[in-house]
């Protein structure tokens, strides 16, 4: 098998969203902290990517990278150390000025942030916030025309009685009706990329349905580029297309999402499958837990960072795993990862995968 293209430095980008080698460490007085070290994927318009993994794994910090707030610190220090390439609708933006970023920030890309609470400035009204948006972004636009928007975007997104809410605070609203505003404020210039972090974190499961159903409509209708950063399965299986598994920094799997649930190539992916509890048939056994703690991000373990808690180290197929990092590479499919191959990196061979998969832990699901 051959391992994942590189492209070359520089080459136009071949989709919507093109992240490649994408590194962002933060130095501290422990060590250095190598949040994201090496990740690849592509996006177009239209699909939505699903990013899983544990907490600490890379996700929210990738996020954060590609709208262009780890670049400077306070006082114009640099708060990480980024390198390689990420081009947004064939703009490279790693070496772009900072204020064409900022300008491209809120118009063409935008976040929904996992706490709407702490996202949203509690002195500003709802609408003056919204509003505020979609005026830097629209320099021939009125404070009329704007609020007119914002009004038109609270009730998009669900909002009862938006003329009168829209003058509220963000303490008045509940969490889901924050997290709604907080889509509106996304969604105020019809950016074409969405990236949504935790987007139903918090939510009691009635008010996540709604924020998905929300999402995918919405998606629908602006034709946009969605990311969904998560911990929870449940959530990618009702939005994604695609599914990307970080862990330690790192992509271990990639793949269209129906190939990512039904035959998963990694054992990291087999814990989180067997981590997920199911409703949609009688849960005979206790859930699977993936033993031990992730990774510290400062001293990330030697070869395939999964090994020291992968129950498949020791296997003969498997020997190298502790002195060799393993590369992504395709198990089915062409291309590269995010042109709907299916990619894993585990030195265990496909075959090897697919036995214990298919014998031993799918049965148990």
């Amino acid at each position: 098998m051959t391992t994942e293209p590189a492209p070359h430095p520089g080459q136009p980008p071949t989709a919507f969203l093109d992240v490649r080698d994408l590194r962002i460490h933060f130095p501290t007085d422990d060590g250095l902290v190598k949040s994201v070290d090496g990740l690849s994927f592509q996006l177009e318009k239209g699909r939505t990517l699903g990013i899983v993994g544990e907490s600490g794994s890379g996700k929210s910090v990738t996020s954060l990278g590609i709208m262009g707030l780890h670049t400077v610190g306070q006082y114009g220090r640099r708060k990480a150390r980024i390198s390689g390439e990420i081009w947004l609708d064939g703009k490279e933006l790693m070496t772009a000025d900072p204020d064409e970023v900022r300008r491209l920030r809120g118009r063409e890309m935008a976040m929904i942030f996992q706490d709407p609470l702490s996202a949203m400035h509690p002195y500003f009204t709802i609408g003056h916030q919204i509003t505020e948006a979609y005026l830097v972004h629209n320099s021939g636009a009125d404070k009329k025309a704007a609020r007119k928007r914002a009004v038109e975007l609270l009730d998009r997104v669900g909002i009862p009685q938006p003329d009168r809410r829209v003058d509220d605070y963000p303490h008045q609203f509940s969490g889901g009706m924050r997290q709604r505003a907080m889509i509106a404020m996304a969604l105020v210039n019809n950016p074409e990329l969405l990236i949504a972090d935790e987007p139903t974190t918090a939510l009691d499961v009635t008010v996540q349905a709604q924020i998905l159903d929300l999402i995918r409509d919405l998606q629908k209708e602006f034709g946009s580029a969605v990311v969904v950063i998560t911990h929870d399965l449940g959530v990618v299986a009702e939005l994604a297309d695609d599914i990307l598994v970080m862990y330690g920094g790192r992509c271990v799997e990639r793949g269209p999402a129906e190939k990512v649930f039904h035959e998963p190539q990694h054992p990291y992916t087999w814990g989180l499958l067997g981590s997920m509890p199911r409703i949609d048939r009688e849960q005979t056994e206790r859930l699977i837990p993936v033993k031990g703690s992730p990774p510290s991000l400062i001293n990330v373990p030697s070869g395939c960072a999964f090994h020291p808690r992968c129950p498949y180290a020791d296997l003969p197929a498997g020997g190298v795993t502790r002195t060799e990092r393993p590369e992504l590479r395709p198990v089915s499919g062409g291309g590269a990862p995010g042109s709907g191959g299916h990619w894993s990196a585990c030195h265990l061979p496909a075959e090897e995968r697919t036995r214990i998969w298919t014998e031993e832990i799918a049965p148990k699901l």
